[in-house]
């Protein structure tokens, strides 16, 4: 086909599709060639605003969380070696042993390499942020919060007066 088509290029005179074979005439002699990722193959929903998100994820885009829960939740076996550095860069060498990250650019982008092998969460402060006391007293739930045992305090009992 392409032979033909060069052969009609170097003849003087315009090139009439009568000249072409049969099975060269049903061909488009302009083949427009498209690139897969033109926009009008890219689904709108990409360009639209992810204000949802934060709402169906409870978080805020004005004031993100400051602390990620990160929790290996799939092997490494079978995985490149750079996602095996990444992961036990960020000390994730045990599956569902939770760890606590900060959310800043250079972690983020480590954890987008492994994005597939764990799992996210932010951490919730319910209490607050606790005291150098309270540490000690304080456990991680299995919903991402930070829960501080609050040691009780006797209930002081009154005096019956008869």
């Amino acid at each position: 086909m392409a032979a033909l088509l060069r052969r009609a290029a170097q003849r003087s005179g315009p090139v009439r599709v009568q000249n072409l074979p049969e099975a060269a005439s049903s061909w488009p002699l302009f083949v427009v060639c498209r690139s897969k990722f033109t926009k009008s193959r890219i689904p709108p929903e990409v360009f639209e605003e992810r204000l949802k998100e934060h709402e169906k994820y409870g978080g805020n885009p004005e004031q993100p969380h400051k602390l990620h829960i990160v929790t290996r939740v799939k092997s490494t076996m079978r995985r490149p070696y750079w996602e095996k550095k990444v992961v036990k860069s960020l000390g994730l060498m045990k599956a569902h042993e939770p760890r606590v990250h900060k959310n800043t650019p250079s972690v983020n982008n480590q954890l987008k390499i492994i994005k597939h092998l764990v799992k996210i969460e932010p951490l919730k402060l319910p209490h607050g942020l606790p005291s150098e006391e309270e540490m000690a007293d304080s456990y991680l739930n299995s919903r991402g919060e930070l829960v501080v045992r609050r040691p009780q305090k006797p209930v002081e009992q009154k005096a019956v007066e008869s």
